[in-house]
């Protein structure tokens, strides 16, 4: 009998590896990602204080530790020599009488402006949002203010600043996400922040006595939602024409329907910034539904601007998604570069390089014409797809590929030639109930004679990056099996793929 019990629990753990068990294991509770950044326990949401000092990379991000779900707000710590493999930090802020810590950033104060500076050390300066829960329970507007706090070890310890708030609330509701950055042409700290369905723009000495400068987005402001997590950066063409971006986070009513990113693109003198397009035009960073409050590296040692993102959707289920240890992950930290298009200036974006350190096994994808679906790849389920289609001698008027598993639950990466889309479906990919939004298509024009495809999947996810960057769309899933199949597929004709490779992915959690 022992035997026998014995034989079915090794059958058991074999059969684990197909089929989704649940397990307590840490990093390896069902759905848990494999190669994003997630918190040990509890709830998770904004990434904030993105700061690079010293060799580390670090990542601090609202956290509530005591539940899986939003709370009294913490900021959470992880450091990275990578920005791939992180190690977890004690909790960095905790509320106090002022209120929850909601999301701000971190800078490198190099000339002491602050005055904190004591040894050798610079000191951090974190900027953030206290929100007053007191106040908004007696229904006050003016609930929300800016702090700062600042470290002389390396971001390890936090000491608040004892005349705290340096930015008091003058009556707006949503008056929050300070993304603060040094602007060496007038020698002043900018401190973009997001205020109802707009952007002030503050300046400072110091870091602690703010003047507002300027207003922008009434007019660019037609949606639903309220402006969060804004960032203002300047990029350069490989031309070296220099443009400044605002990447502007939005509540509600983005291209996916829910929460999702905005960008515009213009100039900044200092003051004020300025849009070169027209307020009717739109432009996207993602076109999924899953990357949102995204914001970019200070202090990037190659001069490089590194995003990333929440991976859920605030306004639809991000507090319902059916994880149970812990909730929330990141995206994998993209390089954004600026283009010059015939529309003129856009934003790409990629995964870092250093992903490529968790590539195992390769497998090439012969050139061929796909005319029905084919079995490409059938182990492993952390991966990286890579195809490449030639769309003009394609006469398919759909193709792609399609992650699935053993119970007909399946996610499609396809593109649309009658419409020209690319899209991601994930209408029969598993559990959906505990959201009427989640089983959605998630689509994006696609206008090239061409399509490139890097898809990054993980236990629950997939970021699909097109033709270097240009598409992006994040997509979360939940399967009741992983997804390990990776079959090609075409409608009504041919399919040209010209090639591609797979690489599976190891963990960034297992030793």
């Amino acid at each position: 009998m022992k035997k026998a019990l014995l034989s079915m629990l090794i059958i058991g753990t074999f059969a684990a590896n197909a089929q989704i068990e649940p397990s307590q294991k840490k990093y390896q509770e069902t759905y848990r990602p494999q190669f994003h950044f997630t918190p040990p326990k509890g709830w998770m949401n904004d990434p904030n204080g993105l700061v690079f000092y010293e060799g580390e990379y670090h990542l601090f991000y609202q956290h509530y530790p005591d539940k899986t779900v939003w709370g009294p707000m913490h900021w959470g710590h992880a450091i990275s020599k990578d920005l791939i493999h992180w190690e977890n930090l004690p909790i960095a802020l905790y509320p106090d009488s002022l209120g929850y810590i909601f999301s701000g950033s971190i800078v490198v104060d190099e000339n002491n402006t602050s005055g904190f500076q004591i040894g050798k050390e610079k000191p951090l300066v974190a900027i953030f949002t206290y929100h007053d829960m007191e106040k908004e329970k007696a229904g006050r507007s003016d609930r929300e203010s800016q702090g700062i706090a600042y470290s002389i070890d390396k971001g390890r310890t936090w000491i608040k600043y004892d005349k705290n708030p340096v930015v008091a609330n003058k009556g707006d509701v949503d008056f929050r996400d300070p993304k603060v950055f040094w602007h060496e042409q007038t020698k002043r700290w900018i401190m973009p922040l997001a205020v109802g369905k707009k952007l002030e723009i503050f300046s400072s000495p110091n870091l602690k006595n703010w003047q507002k400068e300027s207003e922008f987005g009434i007019k660019e402001s037609t949606n639903d939602g309220v402006w969060e997590c804004p960032d203002l950066i300047s990029l350069k063409t490989k031309e070296g024409i220099e443009k400044w971006v605002l990447i502007q986070n939005i509540g509600r009513g983005a291209v996916n329907g829910g929460s999702g990113t905005q960008y515009f693109i213009g100039n900044f003198d200092g003051k004020t910034f300025t849009n070169d397009n027209s307020p009717e035009t739109k432009l996207w960073l993602d076109f999924g539904a899953d990357n949102y409050a995204g914001v970019t590296w200070f202090n990037m040692p190659t001069k490089e601007r590194v995003y990333i993102g929440w991976m859920s959707n605030w306004d639809d289920y991000a507090t319902t998604v059916p994880t149970s240890t812990w909730r929330s992950g990141m995206t994998i930290p993209r390089k954004l570069s600026l283009v010059n298009t015939t529309k003129g200036f856009r934003l790409n974006q990629m995964p870092i390089e250093n992903y490529k350190n968790l590539r195992l096994e390769k497998k090439i994808i012969q050139k061929q014409a796909v005319t029905k679906n084919v079995l490409i790849h059938n182990a492993s389920v952390q991966k990286e797809i890579n195809l490449n289609f030639n769309i003009s001698t394609s006469t398919a008027s759909e193709f792609g590929f399609i992650i699935s598993n053993s119970k007909n639950e399946k996610v499609i990466i396809g593109f649309d030639k009658m419409i020209q889309k690319v899209f991601v479906d994930r209408r029969n990919a598993g559990k959906s109930d505990f959201s009427p939004k989640f089983a959605a298509i998630h689509s994006a024009n696609l206008e090239d004679n061409h399509i490139s495809i890097k898809a990054l999947i993980d236990n629950a996810s997939i970021e699909l990056f097109v033709n270097n960057g240009k598409v992006a769309i994040t997509d979360l899933f939940f399967p009741n099996e992983y997804f390990t199949k990776v079959e090609l597929y075409s409608k009504g004709g041919k399919a040209d793929l010209i090639g591609g490779v797979i690489y599976t992915l190891k963990s960034i959690w297992k030793k």
